[in-house]
């Protein structure tokens, strides 16, 4: 082994993360394999590596004993023998670190050394793979559709991890989690939800989504500065992706406007989100304390004459003009049911006439 294979060590660990001491440790472990295998010896001995030589020693340790006591067999040796041998006054219970290494021993220790540092790169690859996009789970991230393989997309993505190393990976977008509205071309960008990071016969598996309500929370947080430093927050979520996202929003700050900071000048900011997820229609309200305002405001654009709350069942019985109950309950009840997951209530719409 020489001082170039200790310098790669050194540049695995700044370009890939891997840590120098854990490699280390394997190619320890595989010289004093190698040895062994190669020279026939079960003996105790270690393996010593000089890091600024890049040299290779094997070293065989001999405790020293009285002489009656002696047991060659157990790696022993006498006070008398060692003083006379080694040069140097032991007693017993010394340890003698005699150096055993062969002379064609550095091809095979270096050998040795490549095949286990190729085979842990790739586990700590893995792992590190592994950990990076674990905690990257709920965040969002941008892909390049890789491939498609019986309607399950593959997406390239990336991130930057500790030491600032790029890790990439394969991501999984499931039939399950494909928005209609949106067409996959090979080398497309999009933006994904990471839905969830997980171990399949130990290679990482990140299930990625764009129809998780995740994704237009993210999207907020990135167009909206006042969403992202906690000026406005977003209180709720509903979506039924392709179609429609309801939002409430609030603020504790005098003079914010809450619903303008996510609409942005001249619409832009909602428009960057609506755009990223094919039009989908985004509706965003005001959180209210008032649970009767909040009902009214989350069944916009539908006008409410009135709302009648059960507390203990958590029923909101709400009224609306005859020519506004189709407004109200939305195509396929969408409306009604997007406004009762947006607020936690379970909103029973009538018209005017059938209140009376």
């Amino acid at each position: 082994m020489n001082a170039e294979f200790l310098r790669a060590l050194e540049q695995l660990e700044k370009q890939r993360g891997i840590k120098k001491e854990i490699l280390l440790e394997a190619v320890n472990q595989a010289i004093l394999n190698a040895y062994k295998k190669n020279y026939g010896s079960n003996a105790d001995v270690e393996v010593n590596i000089d890091i600024k030589k890049g040299e290779i020693k094997i070293i065989n340790p001999i405790t020293i004993v009285d002489d009656e006591k002696i047991d060659i067999m157990d790696n022993e040796m006498t006070v008398e023998y060692a003083n006379r041998f080694f040069g140097k006054q032991y007693k017993e219970g010394d340890i003698v670190r005699e150096e055993i290494t062969p002379k064609d021993f550095g091809r095979i220790a270096t050998q040795a050394a490549r095949q286990i540092v190729v085979q842990k790169i790739k586990e700590a690859e893995k792992d590190i793979q592994y950990t990076e996009f674990k905690q990257r789970e709920t965040e969002m991230i941008t892909g390049e559709i890789g491939r498609i393989s019986k309607g399950t997309v593959y997406v390239d993505i990336s991130l930057i991890g500790e030491n600032s190393v790029t890790i990439s990976a394969e991501g999984i977008l499931p039939q399950s989690e494909q928005m209609a509205t949106d067409e996959y071309k090979l080398g497309k960008r999009m933006k994904f939800y990471i839905l969830e990071v997980k171990k399949n016969n130990n290679k990482s598996q990140i299930i990625l989504s764009r129809t998780h309500p995740g994704l237009v929370k993210r999207l907020f947080e990135t167009e909206v500065p006042e969403i992202f430093d906690g000026t406005v927050e977003m209180v709720g979520i509903s979506r039924e992706a392709g179609s429609r996202t309801k939002i409430s929003v609030k603020t504790n700050i005098k003079d914010v406007d809450p619903i303008g900071a996510c609409v942005g000048s001249k619409g832009q900011r909602v428009k960057n989100i609506v755009d990223e997820i094919n039009n989908e229609k985004i509706d965003i309200i005001e959180f209210d304390e008032n649970v009767a305002d909040y009902i009214t405001s989350a069944l916009s654009p539908a006008k409410v004459l009135s709302v009648d709350i059960d507390e203990e069942n958590k029923i909101a019985k709400v009224i609306v003009p005859d020519d506004k109950l189709s407004l109200a309950i939305g195509k396929e009840g969408q409306n009604a049911r997007l406004a009762a997951k947006l607020t936690n209530w379970k909103i029973d719409i009538k018209c005017e006439s059938q209140d009376i």
